[in-house]
């Protein structure tokens, strides 16, 4: 017996409703669990069982059609997933799936005409609801539609790895299916219209009264859907090439992606029966493997930890931030003066050596602003008043009224601490200054300064639009009003704020260094940068070593590992291989191919390791620093770990992070001699 002791039951509220031009009413299910969008609509047992009495109740009164629709702003965004964690066995895994085919089908199989009117977001079993009904209209102003369930260790288990591929082609299916949850996309309203998804798209002004007229058209035969015939002939090739791509990116390493695949397979040939019940079996494996258990811990991290970070002063200590400073013009620095305008809306200056840095800083910005226009995520009137807002000097004069003043300048400490020397006879003794330094003691920068309590540390990762993670680094003497008012900057961001210790290259960098500290021992002691470039494939990590290292800049990756060698010299070796490619200034990567001109420089020693051997030395370190972070309270559980390496250096769900998968493979017990999760969380209980 399936049990979720703390499911919000999505209630399906039935009302009948005249329609203009039927004689009978129409019978009209409106998903609703009561709360406002902020707490979207989900199936478990409980929501299931209503959405079955409801379709009993409309079928019994004979309506002229049944339409499915949502609360304001959310259809359904799928199962109730906090219900997993209570499943313990196969069966019962396998009876919430075969409940769920059971319930949705029943209005596939409908002699009476079925609707789904999508109000609004559908995600998975929402998305799968619709797709069983008979037809679908979609409102414009729907936030999201998808499957994306691949990406938290799952397959579409209700029926849309079977419908999907049948409505719309194999092609726009493998979109939906696999590529969109493994690049964390989902369809707007008109692209969903475009592939067949739903029939009609209408104004979410009069969405319902659209969608009814639209409704009893349909079945009075005043309106005909036409959709067109799937062509089956290429099936077989688009998955071919879809599996290519899936063993380029995660190497086999994500289950659910192979699952699908098959299922996509299946779905050609197969009856509707069989394919089902092959995604019941499929859907059962996945919920008790580990993955999945994995998968889950990671996405409740993203959707409720990140919102809520743990240490944070209380907000109503955070100061008002009328106007911001960015020190430097460069690259970074204009990234942020663009994501500090975007957000905060008010007045940004940036200021540099010279005049010429200064207008290229700015230019960059205007122009990031126009294409934000001409890709329509911003209109015109706004673009204007942004604009305006961003302007440059070479004279630091221009923070004398500024809140929250940023640097991104080179990371010397000295520099920094020259600057903010200089920066403190110019500033209001309560402005914020932000040092967004990737490994610089933000302590030492503060140490000094008259009022060092208002230095803060402020860790963006590159690109700064693209990734969600905001290191947050309180100092030694850094105040609450301080860390509150930089929690609510990161928030008005909509960054994903973590608070960490002062603590060298603290969280995301730490551990990234230590891996690829890891790598080149193994390069200098002979191993071939191709074998150590493939070592971590089994993991499905979003890039490979060599890869990473030409983002990071080999220059970058070389002064981070300078600090954490200095700080911790007998676990961050010095690598004369890394400091030759320094030097040398080459690319280390070309056409996405190691560069033949540096592993010409690579000098190796006469002990080469397997890419076997190179894998487990590099996640013994993880776990040795690991447990040497949380010991030193850099942060303040695993979790927040996990957090900072999804959302920071993109690991994967389906490793949870980066501890779920060292306590399941059995290192972190072996190297720390104990687990860092308790035995059930990210995990089957024991």
């Amino acid at each position: 017996m399936i049990e979720h002791p703390k499911e919000v039951v999505t209630k399906a509220l039935l009302r009948f409703v005249d329609v203009p031009g039927l004689s009978a009413k129409a019978a009209l299910i409106t998903l609703d669990n009561g709360f406002d969008y902020k707490k979207p609509n989900s199936f478990g047992p409980g929501g299931l069982a209503s959405l079955d009495a409801a379709i009993t109740a409309a079928t019994d009164a004979k309506p002229a059609f049944i339409a499915v629709t949502g609360k304001p702003y959310i259809f359904c965004v799928g199962a109730d997933i906090t219900g997993i964690p209570y499943i313990t066995s196969r069966e019962q895994a396998v009876e919430l799936g075969e409940l769920g085919h059971r319930v949705f089908a029943r209005l596939k199989d409908s002699a009476i005409p079925t609707f789904a009117f999508i109000n609004g977001a559908a995600l998975g079993g929402g998305l799968e609801v619709a797709l069983h009904c008979h037809y679908r209209t979609v409102s414009g102003g729907a936030a999201a539609l998808g499957l994306p369930e691949v990406a938290i260790g799952l397959i579409p288990g209700w029926g849309g790895s079977q419908l999907l591929p049948n409505l719309i082609g194999v092609p726009g299916a493998a979109q939906v299916i696999l590529q969109n949850p493994l690049t964390q996309k989902t369809l707007r309203p008109k692209q969903a219209a475009e592939l067949g998804l739903a029939d009609q798209l209408f104004e979410p002004a009069d969405f319902l009264e659209r969608s009814l007229e639209w409704a009893a058209g349909v079945v009075k035969g005043e309106v005909t859907v036409e959709r067109p015939e799937v062509d089956k002939d290429m099936w077989e090739g688009v998955l071919f090439f879809a599996k290519q791509q899936l063993d380029e990116k995660l190497h086999g390493a994500v289950p659910s992606a192979n699952k699908a695949l098959e299922l996509l397979a299946l779905a050609k040939d197969a009856s509707f029966a069989d394919g089902t019940a092959a995604e019941t079996q499929a859907l059962a494996d996945l919920i008790m493997g580990d993955e999945a258990r994995a998968s889950l811990y990671a996405f409740d991290l993203v959707q409720r930890r990140a919102k809520r970070p743990v240490g944070v002063p209380d907000k109503s200590l955070a100061r008002k931030v009328t106007k911001v400073g960015v020190i430097g013009a460069g690259l970074m620095a204009s990234q942020l003066a663009l994501l500090f305008v975007r957000r905060l809306q008010v007045p940004v200056v940036l200021t540099d050596l010279d005049q010429e840095r200064v207008d290229k800083g700015v230019s960059y910005v205007h122009d990031q602003i126009d294409k934000l226009v001409a890709k329509r995520r911003l209109d015109e009137g706004t673009a204007a008043k942004l604009r305006g807002l961003v302007s440059g000097s070479v004279d630091k004069s221009v923070f004398a009224d500024a809140d929250f003043v940023i640097e991104a300048v080179f990371e010397n400490l000295e520099l920094k601490k020259q600057i903010w020397a200089e920066l403190e006879k110019i500033v209001t003794p309560e402005a914020i200054l932000a040092t967004n330094t990737s490994s610089l003691s933000v302590s030492e920068q503060a140490a000094g300064l008259e009022h060092p309590s208002r230095v803060v540390g402020f860790h963006f990762f590159n690109p700064v639009a693209v990734l969600p993670l905001l290191e947050i680094i309180k100092g030694d003497q850094t105040d609450d009003a301080t860390l509150a008012t930089a929690f609510a900057v990161g928030k008005e961001l909509k960054k994903s704020s973590v608070l960490v210790k002062d603590a060298p290259a603290f969280v995301v960098n730490r551990l990234l260094t230590r891996v690829t500290s890891e790598i080149f021992q193994a390069i200098d002691a002979g191993t071939p940068l191709d074998v150590v470039n493939v070592a971590m494939d089994p993991l499905g990590l979003p890039m490979r070593p060599i890869a990473l290292l030409q983002l990071v800049g080999p220059a970058v990756a070389y002064h981070v590992g300078e600090t954490l060698h200095r700080a911790f010299p007998d676990r961050f070796l010095d690598s004369p291989n890394l400091k030759r490619i320094v030097d040398a200034k080459l690319p280390v990567m070309i056409d996405d191919e190691i560069n033949p001109a540096v592993a010409e420089l690579i000098e190796g020693g006469s002990a080469p390791l397997t890419s076997d051997e190179v894998r487990q030395k590099a996640m013994d370190a993880l776990a040795q620093e690991i447990r040497l972070m949380l010991d030193e309270g850099v942060v303040a559980e695993a979790q927040d770990i996990d957090l900072c390496m999804i959302l920071g250096a993109g690991y994967p769900l389906h490793l949870g992070g980066v501890t779920p998968y060292l306590d399941r493979s059995g290192t972190s017990e072996r190297v720390t001699g104990k687990r860092f999760l308790p035995q059930g969380v990210a995990s089957l209980p024991a």
